[in-house]
């Protein structure tokens, strides 16, 4: 009686592919990573070279508060408090006076009180905290781009989680700069809520 020996198949994908799936996760980080930086960038101290410096004299002061649901029980609804101002803009140096502004302020401000402000476009004001909240803003979001990218790099060499993990070095710098990345942060964050 003859016999026939095949391979049985299995559900398990071979090693190489799975390395590739590592690979692909640490190329998509790595994007992450890079579009976060520059987002940092945009969102930080580039927002804030080009605005227009000036000042908001108020006329009024608002809170919108928002309900947000977490479930789906009428209870558990979150609620957000948001204050609006609003009143005339005028630019430092003149050029521009807004009658119609409105900017989210930290605080709600009495009748003809003065905030520092800065437009960052035909319709749009923030709050001027100054460059360091703004180098702040950007440093938070590149030390988080950091932590992608140190994470993406390793995954896109190595393959890990299903690689082998071929270079413990490799894996020691990679926690190094994750550490680095979070305690950057945390520093960041700190910077911009207290200022």
């Amino acid at each position: 009686m003859t016999q026939v020996h095949g391979n049985a198949a299995t559900n398990a994908a071979a090693p190489g592919d799975r390395t590739g799936l590592g690979r692909l996760i640490g190329a998509g980080l790595i994007l992450v990573g890079l579009v976060a930086l520059a987002l940092g960038a945009y969102l930080g101290p580039y927002t804030y070279a080009t605005s227009t410096p000036g000042k908001l004299t108020v006329q009024t002061c608002t809170v919108e508060y928002k309900y947000r649901s977490s479930s789906s029980t009428s209870s558990s609804r979150k609620k957000t408090r948001t204050r609006w101002c609003y009143g005339t803009f005028t630019s430092a140096d003149g050029t521009v006076k807004d009658l119609n502004a409105e900017l989210k302020s930290d605080a709600l401000y009495t009748r003809g009180h003065v905030i520092e402000a800065r437009r960052t476009s035909d319709t749009s004001y923030m709050q001027d905290h100054g460059w360091t909240r703004a180098v702040a803003v950007g440093c938070a979001w590149g030390f988080g781009a950091l932590i992608a990218l140190a994470i993406g790099l390793f995954c896109a060499v190595t393959g890990f989680p299903y690689g082998q993990g071929e270079s413990r070095g490799l894996f020691r710098t990679t926690l190094v700069t994750v550490a680095v990345g979070v305690l950057g942060l945390v520093v960041s964050l700190l910077v911009v809520f207290f200022t």
